[in-house]
């Protein structure tokens, strides 16, 4: 009996104690799906899955709408004809030659917009930036200006080189003087770049194009924003940069989610936190280089759904990106076709997202907590 209790009695090993589930790293965010799913985490997941298949649902219905709806109704049955069963008809011409091109075009911009929304909020963890605020639209537009005024290039597929190399050389800049002589890529030193830098670009943009009335025709619809594409020549044009793009932004989400949790932490969990910022960086000239130079000066599409996608999914990065992809193409597109049936003439899409955008930033500044990043 004695030797019983001692055996129950006896000291064993020592254990650490563990620590508290609030002391702990949160490492979960940068291990994404790698670690082992609790049940509640498989829960949340499963509504996130579900949440996904109906958006991505709704950007089919969107898509549906951008090919019927215009100065002439096509109802959903010929569209579906047009593709299954193409036939040399007035409604299927107008199909698949005037608005599918710009249906692409805006399923394309987007997905390079919120994406590249998403990208520059995690890389800056300001939950207020958008693509324009690294330059890249007024790049964009001052490159356009010198192609118009000064080599009178006057198509969209002339033009559109020009303003994607403007939102290159400008995205390079910022980033030059964001490092400012270092190795390491500073967020606010970049954010202030960006602004400073496209403040001067859109000064003399503004100035050039004043002096000259034909600069100035051509950039007004496009200054904007409008998916107005008749040709397949432009989305044939910017695709192979989406897609670049778009794949260099997945390539770096698994250290975004570890930039959100600090420079320090995520380098002591084995991020290179400098190298996803490179990509990041990278990844939102090609997107928003690419959007820009296709469809204009868009805004708000990159600041409202990288958060409506946060307030969803949660802060992961991956499901952030996923639900971005669905939701910013069905917020332009759904965009384009109010334009098309708000006024007698139409409405670029620009100004609809404007006026929806508008709203949202008033929602933002009057929360007394913005969604984290």
């Amino acid at each position: 009996m004695d030797s019983v209790v001692s055996q129950v009695t006896a000291p064993g090993p020592a254990r650490s104690p563990e620590p508290p589930a609030a002391a702990r790293p949160h490492t979960a965010a940068f291990a994404g799906d790698d670690a082992k799913p609790r049940s509640g985490v498989v829960h949340k997941s499963g509504w996130r899955v579900l949440f996904l298949l109906i958006a991505v649902l709704i950007l089919l219905g969107a898509a549906v709408l951008s090919l019927g709806v215009g100065a002439k109704f096509i109802p959903a049955s010929s569209v579906l004809q047009a593709f299954l069963n193409p036939q040399d008809t007035a409604d299927h011409a107008i199909i698949l030659q005037n608005r599918l091109p710009r249906t692409l075009m805006g399923i394309g911009a987007g997905m390079a917009l919120g994406v590249a929304g998403a990208l520059i909020q995690a890389i800056t963890r300001n939950p207020l930036a958008d693509p324009g605020i690294l330059g890249v639209n007024a790049g964009a537009s001052f490159a356009i200006v010198i192609a118009i005024g000064v080599f009178g290039i006057a198509s969209l597929n002339g033009y559109i080189w020009f303003a994607f190399a403007g939102a290159i050389l400008t995205t390079a800049a910022v980033y030059l003087i964001g490092t400012s002589g270092r190795n390491v890529l500073n967020p606010i030193r970049l954010t202030l770049a960006g602004v400073a830098l496209g403040a001067v670009l859109t000064g003399i943009g503004s100035g050039l194009t004043l002096l000259n009335p034909k600069a100035f025709d051509h950039l007004r619809s496009w200054s904007i924003g409008s998916l107005d594409t008749r040709s397949m020549d432009a989305v044939l044009t910017v695709a192979p940069f989406l897609g670049v793009g778009l794949l260099i932004a997945l390539s770096c989400v698994r250290g975004l989610n570890a930039v959100a949790l600090g420079d320090d932490l995520a380098t002591s969990l084995g991020a290179n936190v400098n190298r996803t910022r490179i990509l990041g960086v990278v990844a939102i000239t090609l997107l928003s280089g690419a959007a820009t130079a296709g469809a204009g000066a868009i805004g708000f599409v990159g600041l409202m759904i990288p958060h409506v996608a946060r307030w969803i999914v949660g802060p992961n990065q991956r499901w952030i990106m996923a639900t971005t992809i669905v939701l910013s193409p069905t917020l332009l597109l759904l965009s384009d076709v109010v334009g098309r049936i708000a006024t007698p003439g139409e409405l670029q899409v620009g100004v609809v997202t404007a006026f929806i955008g508008a709203p949202v930033m008033i929602a933002l500044a009057r929360r007394r907590k913005v969604s984290g990043l």
